[in-house]
């Protein structure tokens, strides 16, 4: 695990791209204002999404949440994609499900 930063990994385990610390997993810094040490990546697993839409849906819902930096979807059209949401804190799982209920999608089971 990542020691310049939290991750909170909720069942997806196969991230892309190599952090600036060494380990194997995908950053999103447009838009972070925040210092990297402080920012808290949570990795979703979202079943449903088919296109570009859907991910503009997820994002959209995902960006509304209190602390939200940004969001990183790795679509996988019709099957599970992955979702990093960078926040300045760790986010509520309820305020995350709820989110990606709104935006018509599910979590993947663990």
């Amino acid at each position: 695990m990542c020691t310049n930063h939290a991750v909170n990994d909720l069942g997806l385990t196969d991230a892309h791209g190599t952090c600036e610390c060494g380990d194997d997993h995908a950053h999103g810094s447009a838009g972070s204002q925040a210092s990297s040490a402080a920012l808290v990546r949570t990795h979703l697993a979202v079943d449903g999404m088919t296109c570009s839409h859907c991910v503009a849906s997820v994002t959209e819902e995902l960006s509304t949440l209190d602390g939200v930096e940004s969001v990183d979807v790795r679509l996988n059209a019709g099957g599970t994609s992955k979702v990093m949401v960078t926040s300045t804190f760790e986010l509520d799982p309820a305020a995350i499900q709820a989110a990606i209920d709104e935006a018509g999608y599910s979590l993947a089971e663990a």
